[in-house]
């Protein structure tokens, strides 16, 4: 167990370091055929997309720190431009340290919880959680099924649980499962998505990262229907322009932002200081 710790901390700090993504070594498998229909179905996508699909011209890891890109903007406001009381966000190729960068730009006496789904399996979540704690104000923690959803906590979807929302009375608690994966992946953006859409309605706020592939999309369209606003990262500021890109193509994000816009955005939404409550009046 300590080895598989060590291994899940070095490949932690290898992102944290600039690396893209990287692919667990298959285990468990009970002959060569699986063993190589796993690296087809999880390191070939990925060669595929570095060699050119999705990925941003530049190439390199947007890294803490990087210079700030140009926004790009919808030119429609946000469908409910009020108080939220929930932003939900889903990462993947890319998101530690673009999830690193919002979190730890947020304030102390944030008004509202933040849910996540980042693309990663068992363990590497929980150890993501304990490294994000240390950067900010705020307290991150992998999701616990049963927990109560407060304002001001940050709570990540454990690997191989989706993770969605109930109401219970006046609270609202975290409920994990391990229904079948959703466009490939459980923990599911779409799912988090979804349930965050019945359970807030139009007073949520979700964020698509960076990442591959099309997790997220449907969530959106579910949040949006239901009044919700949806931001999605920009190409610029993007690992890879894959998860934020089918969002914006697909019609449903209000705003297109570099990753370092989006901590302001959430501030203004969730109304917290004089600036965000002038904001919002504003709207």
């Amino acid at each position: 167990m300590s080895e598989q710790l060590d291994s899940v901390s070095v490949t932690l700090d290898a992102l944290a370091l600039g690396a893209s993504d990287y692919v667990a070594k298959p285990t468990g498998t009970a002959n060569v055929q699986e063993a190589i229909n796993y690296i087809n179905a999880q390191l070939v996508p990925r060669i595929r997309d570095w060699a050119g699909l999705g990925r941003h011209p530049r190439g390199p890891a947007v890294r803490i720190g990087g210079p700030p890109a140009t926004a790009v903007t919808q030119s429609r406001k946000p469908r409910h431009a009020g108080h939220i009381e929930v932003v939900a966000i889903g990462s993947s190729t890319g998101g530690p340290n673009a999830l690193a960068t919002i979190l730890a730009n947020l304030p102390r006496d944030l008004s509202v919880p933040i849910l996540i789904v980042q693309h990663m399996p068992t363990i590497f979540t929980k150890l993501l959680a304990e490294r994000l704690d240390r950067i900010p104000p705020l307290v991150i923690t992998e999701a616990q099924d049963g927990a109560v959803i407060r304002p001001g906590t940050v709570l990540i979807a454990p690997g191989d649980y989706h993770m969605t929302v109930n109401s219970e009375g006046i609270d609202r608690r975290v409920v994990l499962n391990q229904g079948p994966p959703e466009n490939s992946c459980r923990p599911s953006i779409d799912t988090l998505f979804r349930s965050v859409a019945q359970a807030y309605g139009r007073k949520s706020m979700a964020v698509i990262l960076t990442g591959m592939g099309k997790d997220g999309t449907e969530g959106c369209r579910a949040l949006t229907d239901s009044g919700a606003s949806v931001v999605a990262q920009d190409q610029s500021s993007s690992v890879v322009w894959g998860m934020p890109r089918a969002v914006a193509e697909a019609g449903l994000a209000d705003r297109v932002l570099p990753l370092k816009q989006i901590p302001s955005e959430i501030i203004r939404r969730a109304g917290c200081g004089k600036k965000g409550r002038a904001a919002l009046a504003a709207d």
